[in-house]
């Protein structure tokens, strides 16, 4: 069983900025991609960043130049940097992870989101 922990939301005026971490735990052998996606109200949820195993980057236009994915593999651990944050930020961020499992099976698996709120 693998589970994913999100933190670092919360409340912030525009322009301010905000850093998520996700935390993975569990019985796996590795983690392949790790991704940020963002669902606001009455919207899909939408990709935000993704970040490889060996560190290659990819982000949304929306985005792009304001946010920044990391991740340290040694902590299972993946960040998301947010500055210059707008009104249309807010959202629930979740965090997703591709799980190479005992068995070498690939396996998605989905934080239980934070919140973001950016003021006006």
């Amino acid at each position: 069983q693998v589970r994913l922990v999100e933190s670092g939301g919360g409340l912030v005026e525009a322009g301010g900025s905000l850093r998520l971490s996700c935390v993975a735990s569990g019985r796996f052998l590795s983690i392949n991609v790790m991704a940020w996606y963002r669902q606001a109200p009455g919207k899909q949820r939408e990709l935000v960043a993704t970040i490889t195993s060996g560190l290659t980057t990819n982000y949304s236009d929306s985005v792009k130049g304001r946010f920044t994915i990391s991740r340290d593999n040694a902590k299972n651990t993946v960040y998301l940097q947010m500055n210059s944050l707008k009104p249309e930020d807010t959202a629930v961020y979740y965090c997703n992870a591709v799980i190479i499992d005992s068995d070498y099976d690939r396996r998605g698996s989905w934080g239980q989101g934070t919140q973001v709120t950016v003021s006006s």
